[in-house]
């Protein structure tokens, strides 16, 4: 950070035509942070009364209103260029926060070297549950495929403490995202080909290829209103998750197996969309196939963007590819086929250090 101390710090809320959950969410971000950060809220081109709500109801907090709904990665990309702080947390507005939980995810940034972290992240409407975007920190398999501690696919884990010891991962959610204003410079915030979904885990792979260090603090707790499994969602949620995994795997996977890991995914993918054909959801089934047509549509720009990446990762003075949670194996195989259902029954052996 670019203070030993005590960090300047924005909690940046992106908004669109969400009155109802500043409404509802805002207060507590109010409460519990004026006595360590500053409270922005971004607002991408509404239509709604949400800033005249917030001027009216919240005059402390600062608003930054963009024309246009710029998706979440270019909301926040054009919203930060208005914003002065050591320290970014990128917050979304469906997000309640505790008592002291800046505090602690900042320590762990200092002591322990993590130019990006997140706190534990449960879920609003069952608390005890961890929550789907996020959980108690992200990972990334041996093929792409990502998922968190506390939470693997459709399942849930309850927060017993067993996640309290701050840890480092692979990737930090996007939902609560600490990120040192310097490091989200020098890699150019988030990538806005995505629009939405993934960008984060775009954006913490390419900190981690430059040798920078990813955290989850296990001593700060949010609540997240959103979640859900990917049947649940719409089929243009699908169809960004599909395609922007590809994208992320084209640009940062600078391994001589990018290739045959491609093809494995192209088969992957293929079995996921005939499972929701089979199951009725022919939406889903076109998500998928939309994703891969226009991923190959982009390859190209994508393979550029991998040219660019590794030259600027050379760039780097005395850095090296920081592997730290990634996983050899095969989530998929481990939770379908071995019934490993949880963080805690993955083997330890088999993520890089």
């Amino acid at each position: 950070m670019t203070t030993s101390t005590s960090p300047r710090v924005a909690v940046v809320i992106l908004n669109w035509n969400g009155r109802h959950h500043l409404e509802t969410y805002l207060p507590s971000v109010i409460e519990h942070s004026r006595e360590h950060a500053v409270v922005v809220v971004v607002d991408n081109g509404s239509t709604d009364d949400s800033t005249t709500w917030l001027k009216e109801h919240h005059p402390s907090v600062h608003v930054v209103e963009l024309d246009e709904n710029k998706g979440f990665a270019g909301g926040y990309n054009d919203g930060l260029e208005h914003v002065t702080a050591d320290v970014f947390v990128l917050l979304n507005s469906d997000v309640r926060v505790s008592p002291n939980w800046i505090p602690p995810v900042l320590d762990m940034m200092q002591n322990e070297g993590c130019v990006a972290c997140q706190p534990l992240i449960r879920n609003d409407t069952d608390p005890e549950l961890f929550e789907y975007a996020g959980a108690a920190g992200g990972f990334i398999d041996r093929d792409g495929f990502t998922f968190c501690a506390g939470r693997i696919f459709e399942v849930f884990e309850t927060d017993t403490g067993q996640y309290n010891a701050n840890r480092e991962v692979f990737w930090a959610s996007g939902a609560a995202l600490f990120i040192q204003a310097e490091a989200w410079r020098e890699v150019g915030g988030l990538d806005e080909d995505f629009f939405a979904h993934m960008e984060e885990i775009d954006l913490c792979w390419r900190l981690k290829n430059r040798g920078y260090r990813i955290g989850a603090c296990g001593q700060s707790v949010v609540f997240h209103l959103g979640g859900g499994t990917l049947q649940k969602i719409s089929p243009f949620k699908s169809y960004l998750n599909f395609r922007n995994n590809l994208y992320m795997l084209v640009k940062n996977h600078h391994q001589r197996a990018l290739y045959p890991m491609l093809f494995r995914r192209k088969v992957l993918d293929g079995i996921a969309a005939l499972k929701f054909l089979v199951e009725g959801s022919t939406p889903l089934f076109a998500a998928v196939w939309k994703a891969h047509r226009d991923f190959k549509a982009n390859f190209r720009t994508m393979k550029n963007r991998r040219e660019q990446e590794i030259s600027a990762c050379r760039s780097v003075q005395g850095s090296h590819p920081n592997r730290s949670g990634r996983y050899r194996g095969s989530i998929l195989v481990d939770y379908f086929i071995r019934r490993k259902h949880t963080f805690g029954q993955l083997d330890p052996n088999r993520f890089w250090k």
